[in-house]
């Protein structure tokens, strides 16, 4: 076993998990999912197609924003959102290469 992790993790693996930690939740998975290929979505449209309150669904944008998984942009006074894979990509590479050299 190696004890070196069993109190933190490696500064190096911050950002994977964070991603994991913002794709955990399910809320935020249907989200991500509602976006179509190269659409921003402001978050009146987001909060129009959910259940969600405006203040929720705020919360689980700022929490995929910080996690790298959606971009933003202000245009005048609304800011629209959309997806960015590359994130993902490294986490799961990050993931892919942990496997491959311990198993």
């Amino acid at each position: 076993m190696r004890s070196t992790y069993r109190r933190a993790l490696p500064r190096a693996w911050t950002p994977v998990a964070r991603v994991f930690t913002a794709l955990g939740d399910p809320h935020r998975q249907r989200i991500l999912l509602m976006f179509e290929r190269d659409e921003r979505l402001s978050v009146a449209e987001i909060v129009a197609a959910t259940t969600l309150s405006r203040t929720a669904v705020a919360h689980h944008l700022r929490v995929l924003r910080e996690a790298g998984v959606l971009r933003s942009e202000k245009i005048g006074r609304e800011v629209r959102y959309w997806p960015d894979p590359a994130p993902v990509r490294l986490a799961l590479d990050a993931v892919e290469d942990y496997l491959r050299s311990n198993h």
